[in-house]
């Protein structure tokens, strides 16, 4: 069974900066990839980021382009969102999730809360 566990979430003045990660574990860990979502109050799961396994294959949201940036370290199966110059409607709950195989992703964290303070 897999794991994903967040951290680095916290209360941050618009302008900001916030880096999270999320550390994949598990018997017979397969990645295919990672991805971020986030999901404000009274609003959908929303696709933020994501990322490749192997090679250098990364897509974002249009609303988080060139302010985020998704990364990882393959040795320690970890996967980063650098979020810089945050605002206010970024703020939502923030979840790591992953795919073992191409499609839809079929592992999720808890999340981690993400606030902008204007």
């Amino acid at each position: 069974q897999v794991q994903l566990v967040e951290s680095g979430g916290g209360l941050v003045q618009a302008g900001g900066s916030l880096r999270l990660s999320c550390i994949a574990s598990g018997r017979a860990l397969s990645i295919y990839g990672l991805g971020w979502f986030r999901q404000a109050p009274g609003k959908e799961r929303e696709f933020v980021a994501a990322i490749r396994w192997f090679g250098d294959v990364r897509s974002y949201a249009d609303s988080v382009k060139g302010r985020f940036t998704i990364s990882r370290d393959n040795a320690k199966n970890t996967v980063y969102l650098q979020m810089d110059n945050l605002k206010p409607e970024d703020t939502a709950v923030y979840y790591c999730a992953l795919r073992s195989q191409p499609g839809d992703y079929d592992s999720w964290g808890q999340g981690t809360q993400v606030t902008v303070s204007s």
